[in-house]
């Protein structure tokens, strides 16, 4: 009985980090509630994910906050031109969508844009990703994120497969929308870093060997 509830039980590991994943879920969802401050919370959401769920750094709530007021000029405005590309995409999913039903022409166009909206949201998780990881200017988390973006076609395909199956989910279970955020992005990470590895620096390569090694010791 002492070992089920000893922290270092594998079950009580995985109870924790579902609990974390739950409040990191809801901690995104309040800081996105203006909605141009969600860029800045869902680069938040995925170093906190990475770094306190994953390699088991920092206390929870400095893992969010931290990153939140450190990304919040820059990741606000890179969502802020998301946002627009989305906005558009979605009004002309709207008008499309009525073409298709009344079955006029360029009625069958409403199904590309929605593969393409697809594909926009997906790069937003590109967005919030780079954004949390790296230093650079907005146009560099624009730039960068949407050439990791096209780089690599099948782990789009798997981040894209994760994040609109995270979506049905919520439509479909609302239930675990409090976790689903979380849960998306802790998946999102394991494609994310295997993206990142690849086109790092040496020197970088070097750094977070050194820091794993130390973690170990």
């Amino acid at each position: 009985m002492r070992r089920l509830f000893d922290v270092n039980n594998p079950l009580m590991r995985f109870l924790t980090s579902v609990f974390d994943l739950i409040i990191l879920s809801v901690l995104w969802a309040v800081f996105s509630v203006p909605v141009f401050t969600m860029g800045a919370a869902s680069a938040a959401l995925y170093s906190a994910v990475y770094h306190h769920i994953r390699k088991g750094e920092d206390y929870l709530w400095n893992s969010f906050w931290e990153p939140f007021k450190e990304n919040f000029k820059r990741s606000t405005l890179a969502w802020l031109v998301a946002l627009v590309i989305l906005g558009l995409l979605v009004f002309d999913a709207i008008v499309l969508r009525s073409l298709w039903i009344q079955n006029k022409p360029f009625g069958w166009l409403y199904w590309g844009v929605l593969v393409l909206l697809a594909f926009a949201v997906t790069w937003t998780v590109y967005l919030a990703a780079y954004s949390a990881r790296f230093q650079g200017t907005v146009k560099d988390v624009l730039k960068f994120s949407f050439i990791l973006f096209r780089a690599h076609p099948l782990i789009l395909l798997a981040m894209m497969a994760l994040v609109i199956g995270g979506l049905a989910l919520a439509l479909t279970m609302p239930a675990l929308v409090i976790i689903i955020p979380g849960a998306v992005f802790f998946g999102t990470t394991f494609l994310m870093e295997s993206v990142f590895l690849k086109h790092m620096r040496p020197e970088d390569l070097e750094r977070i060997q050194r820091e794993k090694e130390e973690k170990d010791e």
